[in-house]
């Protein structure tokens, strides 16, 4: 069994539709203040719009620093020109982020946040 996550581009928020969004409001937010209405609800939703684009860009980053973790990997990986027939410390320190033993299988996951699942 093999298990892998996923950081396609596709994946990332995309934060055009929560600008759009701010725009619209931000321009609500003029005409009721200066037709002096009531604009607390309109703040509200333009300070939960902003704190969620924070989010997704902060998301986005740290996938991006996982992509490109992943492609320094595959990149080194596919330099090597020997087969390895021995244990390797510096590449497992290099390569791996914890290996967990289970009764049934074993989970290696990787630095680069993908993981795989070696039944037993």
């Amino acid at each position: 069994m093999r298990r892998q996550y996923i950081f396609n581009e596709e994946n990332d928020n995309a934060t055009d539709d929560i600008d759009s969004k701010l725009e619209e409001l931000q321009q609500q937010l003029i005409i009721q203040v200066k037709s002096k209405n009531d604009y607390d609800e309109v703040a509200d939703e333009i300070y939960r719009l902003r704190e969620l684009k924070q989010n997704a860009l902060v998301e986005n980053a740290e996938r991006e620093g996982k992509r490109q973790r992943i492609a320094e990997m595959t990149a080194y990986l596919n330099e090597q020109t020997c087969e390895l027939v021995e244990y390797d410390e510096q590449l497992v320190r290099w390569l791996i982020e914890r290996v967990t033993v289970h009764d049934d299988r074993i989970e290696v996951e990787f630095k680069s946040s993908i993981a795989i699942d070696i039944e037993n």
